[in-house]
């Protein structure tokens, strides 16, 4: 009986370490400088992504509007260069909320970033095949990251910086953590951007619509979803920043050259 009881505790680690590894779920004790963190929204419709940096602290994008709508009751200075964002009223640390002027890239603690959520920890350098299992875009990528220090630099960089125009298809929060884990930007402006999240919701109408002509030659619901499920695979693997050929590698001191980014106005 003893020896069943005290295997139980290393059975219950197991599984959740397994299981950790299929979900991507971290917990903030295994989180390290430079990791690509998210967490999900809205009932799990959508994902917020970040980087983390150390310290309780990460790095991440959001629209400039609704940074303002939040901030809307405080005045603000024309002569500072720089503000803190009180969107969360953060009793903890006092920068929590730091951003430039004009910009959507900020400075945030653990615990305003998840707003109670559970934190996932996205996944670098995963095979063709695990990358393909994981039917919802936004959680892992072919393609591999850069060291930690470099990571961190670009992160901070971007934070003074900041990271152009937030678009939900082309230059979101995932494209942003993106962009510092590896530095890649694709060129096709007119295209999608390099989110995973971005190409699930593009992919599953597209792999829908050219699916729909086999629902005349396979008269087996199941082998249709079979199909669908293929295709949509397929489409975000095809967009994925570690297979494309339309990506470059950017330093990130030159990216508002590189894409003509429009600098923050120095004050």
């Amino acid at each position: 009986i003893s020896s069943s009881s005290s295997s139980t505790p290393k059975q219950s680690k197991g599984t959740k370490k397994t299981m950790n590894l299929i979900t991507n779920k971290v917990d903030r004790d295994e989180l390290k400088p430079g990791d690509h963190i998210y967490t999900y929204r809205a009932v799990f419709a959508y994902s917020h992504h970040g980087v983390f940096v150390g310290g309780c602290k990460l790095v991440h994008f959001k629209p400039e509007q609704s940074l303002k709508a939040s901030s809307s009751s405080s005045s603000s200075s024309s002569t500072a260069s720089s503000e803190v964002n009180n969107d969360s009223s953060c009793p903890t640390y006092p920068d929590c909320g730091f951003k430039q002027p004009n910009s959507g890239v900020l400075l945030s603690c653990l615990d305003c970033f998840l707003k109670n959520g559970t934190l996932y920890r996205f996944t670098y350098g995963v095979s063709s095949s695990m990358f393909l299992t994981r039917l919802r875009g936004g959680t892992c990528t072919t393609a591999p990251s850069d060291p930690f220090q470099t990571v961190v630099h670009r992160a901070m960089h971007l934070l003074q910086n900041g990271f152009g125009n937030y678009d939900v298809f082309q230059n979101n929060c995932e494209d942003f953590a993106l962009y510092c884990k590896t530095g890649l930007l694709i060129l096709d402006k007119n295209g999608v951007g390099r989110s995973g999240q971005a190409s699930s919701i593009l992919g599953a109408p597209l792999a829908a619509l050219l699916s729909s002509p086999l629902t005349l030659l396979i008269p087996n619901p199941v082998g249709v979803a079979t199909v669908t499920a293929g295709m949509y695979c397929m489409s975000r693997y095809a967009t994925d920043i570690g297979v494309r050929t339309d990506v470059i590698k950017v330093p990130v001191e030159d990216l508002a050259l590189n894409l003509g980014i429009k600098t923050l106005k120095k004050w």
